[in-house]
């Protein structure tokens, strides 16, 4: 069974808005490694177009070009849309409508290296159902004041365990958590 991995920016304040956290080559490049680490995206509506309007090419002119990898790696990635407002979708993607828990179960049961999840909404109702197998939050020095945060009217705890820690030349810090079960 594939597992299915979470990897979300975040300030210490506990903001996710991404306009919020300065990006650099360290962290686009610590985010190849993960796309590369996953068969497939698992996104919702918001992140998914987020992600389109920026990454699909041509992506973000003049953007400099260590942001390139990324580039070709998300456009490349196979994805999976969870939506029930979209009619269609493309960017290598396909819809999943319908049960959630039953869709994402059959995902995960697919042969693969994994799937990796990214947002806000779509991050909670898979914590809800039990399904993420890995949590990455990578923190960043900045307070925003500001912005979504992580999850939000959850119903109940989650106990987690810290896997594995990298810190970046910015001070951000990646922490990588799997659920205690």
């Amino acid at each position: 069974m594939r597992p299915l991995r979470y990897s979300i920016n975040v300030t210490l304040d506990g903001c996710c808005d991404h306009r919020a956290i300065p990006a650099d080559e360290d962290l686009h490049r610590h985010a190849v490694e993960n796309l590369n680490q996953a068969d497939a995206l698992l996104l919702g509506r918001v992140t998914y177009e987020m992600m389109e309007s920026a990454w699909r090419p041509p992506a973000l002119p003049g953007a400099p070009d260590w942001t390139d990898p990324f580039a070709r790696t998300i456009d490349a990635a196979r994805k999976y849309v969870v939506s029930s407002t979209l009619a269609r979708v493309d960017w290598n993607a396909e819809l999943v409508r319908g049960d959630l828990d039953r869709a994402v179960r059959q995902l995960k049961r697919e042969p693969g290296k994994g799937l990796l999840t990214g947002g806000v909404k779509l991050p909670l109702a898979l914590t809800e159902l039990g399904l993420i197998d890995e949590y990455e939050f990578v923190v960043h020095p900045r307070l925003a004041g500001h912005g979504p945060t992580l999850f939000a009217g959850m119903s109940k705890h989650v106990d987690l365990k810290l896997v594995d820690r990298l810190e970046f030349g910015s001070g951000a810090v990646a922490m990588r958590y799997e659920p205690r079960r």
